[in-house]
C-alpha cells in the first residue's frame, strides 16, 4: 500500500510544512528513549524471563521443558511454586511471570494423530508450525489471529481469536483436551466426558492445570484472496456491517489522526496462487509516527499530511492458501489492550475511543483493530453466548500507555465489553463475575483441582480475588 520511499517522504514533507522552527525541533522529540531493561540476573543468579513487549518479567527458580505428559505431571506435583507455563510470551498480562518454576512446551508439540477431520495436537505447537503441519493432510484451521507465534495452549488459555462473524475463536474449534492438573493428575475431557470440565478449561488462564494436547476440528485448506485498501474513517464505519457479512474474514484499522482506516478482507478463491508482496505495515507505521513527531501539535495539519500521503495509497491483493495470509508478521514492539463488545455497541465505542485519543493523546499514532468474532460456550470465553465485536487499542512500546486504563478502558466497560485475557486491563474478580454467568463456577472447579494454589502468581490471585 505505501512504499518505504514514501516513509521517508513523510518526515521530509512534514518538516517542510512547520519549517525550521522551534515548534518543530521541539515535537521532534517525541521519539522516546528505548525503556530500561531489568537486570539479566536476580541476587540469587535467576536468570530474567520478558514478556515479548518487555512490560512484564521475572526470576524463576527452575526453568523446565517437558518431553512428554509423564514429566509434566511429575513437574507439577513437586516442582517450585507457583507454577505457570510460557509459549511466545505474546501476553501483555501478569500471566505467564513466576519465580518459581517456568514451564515451557516446546519440546511437546507437533500433530499426534488424527481422528477423521479432526487433528490431535501437541499444547506447545506454534500456531505458524501447525498451518504447514496441516496443510500437508490437505486440512487447515478454520481461523487463525493477527499474529501466529504464540503455541496453542497460550492461545486456548487466552481466548486467542481471528476475525469473521461466522468464525469463532481457535478455543472453539476444540474437541476435546487433555489437562495435566497441579497433582499430577492427567485428565480427557470432551463434550461427554467431565462436560464441566470441557467448558471451563477450554479458556483457563492457566488456572485449572496445563493442557497437553488437543483435537481440533479442521476445515479444507483453501485458497483464499487477501485483498488491503485505505479509504476515509466514516466510509469504512458505514460499511463495516456489511463487509462482516459478505466476506470471510473482515477486520479494518481506525487510524487516528488520519481521517482513513485500512480494511483487509480474505475471501475463498479457486484463482492459481500469486507471490504476496512483501508486508507494507512497518512503511505504515514509520510515516504515522513521522507525522506524530513532526505535526502532533495541530490535529488538523496531521490530518491533512496523512490524507496526502497515504489516502492515494493502491490496494494490494494477495491470493494464496489461508494460513499463509491471514495472520501477519509484528517486528515493531506495541502494548495492547482490547475489549470484546456486544455487536449493538461494537462501532459506537469504537468512535468514541478515537475521538478521546484524539483530543487527549496527540502522543498516540498506532491504528486501532477492529474484527467480530462468532460465539461460544466457554465458561471464560469473551465470546460466550453471543457474537462479538473487538475493538484493540496499541500504543508503541517506547511510549507510555497508562491512558489504556484512565481514558479507554470506562469506554468499554460503559458499552458492555469483556477484556482479552492476554491484553492489558484492570478488572478484577467482582467486576469479572458481573460479566461472566459462570465466573464463580469456574473459580469452584479451580479450587477443587488447585487447592493449594500452586498455579497462581501473585497476577492470578488478585484477578480472582484471593
Amino acid at each position: 500500500m505505501i512504499s518505504r520511499r514514501q516513509a521517508l517522504i513523510a518526515g521530509g514533507a512534514a518538516t517542510a510544512v512547520i519549517g525550521g522552527s522551534a515548534v518543530a525541533v521541539g515535537v521532534a522529540n517525541r521519539e522516546k528513549p528505548e525503556p530500561p531493561a531489568p537486570p539479566s540476573t536476580d541476587g540469587k543468579g535467576h536468570s530474567v524471563w520478558r514478556n515479548w513487549s518487555g512490560i512484564q518479567h521475572s526470576y524463576p527458580i527452575q526453568r523446565t521443558a517437558p518431553k512428554d505428559e509423564g514429566e509434566l505431571a511429575a513437574l507439577l506435583r513437586g516442582g517450585p511454586a507457583p507454577i505457570r507455563v510460557t509459549g511466545a510470551g505474546h501476553s501483555f498480562t501478569g500471566l505467564c511471570a513466576t519465580d518459581g518454576t517456568l514451564v515451557s512446551l516446546d519440546a511437546m508439540k507437533g500433530v499426534t494423530g488424527w481422528d477423521g477431520d479432526e487433528a490431535a495436537v501437541w499444547a506447545g505447537t506454534r500456531l505458524g508450525d501447525l498451518g504447514p503441519a496441516l496443510a500437508a493432510k490437505g486440512r487447515a484451521m478454520a481461523n487463525l489471529p493477527d499474529i501466529n507465534k504464540q503455541s496453542l495452549g497460550g492461545a486456548l488459555g487466552t481466548a486467542t481469536h481471528g476475525t469473521g462473524s461466522t468464525l469463532k475463536a481457535i478455543h472453539g474449534d476444540v474437541r476435546a483436551l487433555t489437562l495435566v492438573t497441579a497433582g499430577g493428575a492427567v485428565l480427557d475431557c470432551d463434550a461427554k466426558t467431565r462436560p464441566e470440565l470441557f467448558s471451563a478449561a477450554r479458556v483457563s488462564l492457566g488456572a485449572l492445570g496445563i493442557i497437553s494436547k488437543a483435537r481440533l476440528a479442521t476445515t479444507a485448506n483453501r485458497r483464499l484472496r487477501r485483498r488491503v485498501w485505505v479509504e476515509p474513517f466514516e466510509e469504512a464505519l458505514e460499511q463495516a456491517e456489511a463487509r462482516w457479512k459478505t466476506h470471510r474474514n473482515f477486520e479494518f484499522y481506525a487510524v487516528p489522526f488520519t481521517g482513513l482506516a485500512a480494511n483487509i478482507a480474505h475471501d475463498e478463491t479457486d484463482e492459481a496462487a500469486t507471490v504476496r508482496p512483501p508486508s507494507q505495515d512497518d512503511a505504515f507505521l514509520d510515516v504515522l509516527k513521522s507525522l506524530r513527531n513532526l505535526l502532533g501539535f495541530s490535529t488538523g495539519m496531521r490530518k491533512a499530511a496523512a490524507g496526502a500521503l497515504l489516502g492515494g495509497s493502491k490496494p494490494e491483493t494477495a491470493v494464496d492458501e489461508g494460513w499463509k495470509l491471514l495472520s501477519t508478521e509484528r517486528p515493531v514492539r506495541f502494548n495492547e489492550m482490547e475489549f470484546h463488545l456486544p455487536v449493538a455497541t461494537q462501532l459506537t465505542a469504537l468512535k468514541e475511543v478515537v475521538e478521546a485519543i484524539e483530543k487527549h493523546r496527540p502522543d498516540v499514532f498506532f491504528p486501532i483493530e477492529v474484527r467480530r468474532i462468532a460465539p461460544d460456550d466457554a465458561w471464560l470465553s469473551p465470546f460466550q453466548g453471543e457474537p462479538r465485536g473487538s475493538v484493540a487499542v496499541h500504543a508503541y512500546y517506547r511510549d507510555e500507555y497508562d491512558f489504556f486504563f484512565e481514558l479507554i478502558q470506562p469506554i468499554f466497560l460503559k458499552h458492555g465489553g469483556r477484556p482479552h485475557w492476554g491484553k492489558l486491563h484492570s478488572l478484577k474478580g467482582p467486576d469479572l463475575a458481573a460479566l461472566y454467568p459462570r465466573w464463580n463456577d469456574f473459580l469452584e472447579i479451580r479450587r477443587e483441582l488447585d487447592p493449594d494454589g500452586r498455579l497462581l502468581n501473585p497476577y492470578l490471585k488478585t484477578l480472582f480475588g484471593i
